[in-house]
């Protein structure tokens, strides 16, 4: 055997054996929970770039989920994705149109608890259309536009003042380009069952939204019996307070069992 032959052996069974290293060490990672994160409609998971590093400094693990906004199974299916690759448990963040997808996929076994960020959080079989039918109409949802296919998005100028009217117009612009329009049907999907009822719950109310009614934000952290926390902020706090949000979310990971 060649002494060229025999060093590439031994390259490859050190690797071997870091490899099997780093898979005995993978358990100690399921200490902690992991954050899973799901962004709403007219965003993309850039939306939370801001509060990433702020938990993924305090040694927590982050995945924003992207999701293609089609259809409530389909965010579902990609935030079940993204919580079957977790090392353990699961603490499953919502922001707005992802408070109805992380109430679906919240019944995966590995997810502990829920973080609705100004988010829909509705009953099992009632759809997000049907969880704001009582309030009435935001402003920025009355300036929706509809492509050929159903695809719903925000003028850039409706992003700026009623999306995001806290962050600077430059970001504003940003946001506006790289939003993801979301069919207009998926509004009328239906989560067959509810996982707050199940598991505890975090809820931050954007006082100043101008997409989801801050009343209406308000009466669903009542109903799943949230912890509740209400930031004077737009639509995206996790944009104009990315400090605020981490802490409730640093709040749910400290306290999941």
């Amino acid at each position: 055997m060649s002494n060229k032959f025999k060093t590439g052996l031994s390259a490859l069974a050190a690797a071997v054996l870091l490899i099997g290293g780093a898979v005995h060490a993978a358990p100690a990672a399921a200490d902690k929970p992991s954050v899973v994160i799901v962004h709403g409609a007219f965003a993309d998971g850039s939306d939370w770039a801001k509060v990433i590093p702020l938990l993924q400094a305090k040694g927590v693990k982050v995945t924003a989920v992207q999701n293609s906004l089609e259809s409530l199974s389909g965010d579902v299916a990609a935030a079940k994705r993204a919580i079957d690759n977790q090392p353990g448990k699961v603490v499953l963040v919502g922001h707005s149109w992802g408070g109805t997808v992380i109430t679906e996929a919240g019944n995966h076994d590995k997810v502990a608890s829920l973080v609705y960020v100004a988010a829909f959080a509705p009953d099992a079989g009632q759809s997000t259309a049907e969880a704001g039918k009582d309030y009435p109409t935001p402003p920025g949802i009355k300036k929706l536009v509809a492509d050929k296919q159903g695809f719903l998005s925000l003028p850039d100028e409706a992003m700026r003042t009623d999306f995001a009217q806290d962050v600077p117009p430059a970001q504003a612009a940003v946001m506006a380009a790289t939003q993801g329009p979301i069919q207009a049907k998926a509004f009328d999907d239906k989560p067959a069952a509810a996982a707050w009822k199940t598991r505890p719950s975090w809820y931050i109310v954007s006082k100043n939204d101008r997409m989801i009614q801050p009343d209406l934000e308000r009466a669903m952290a009542k109903k799943i019996g949230a912890k509740t926390t209400e930031l004077a902020t737009s639509h995206v706090p996790q944009q104009s307070r990315p400090a605020d949000v981490a802490k409730v979310i640093l709040d749910a990971v400290a306290n999941t069992k």
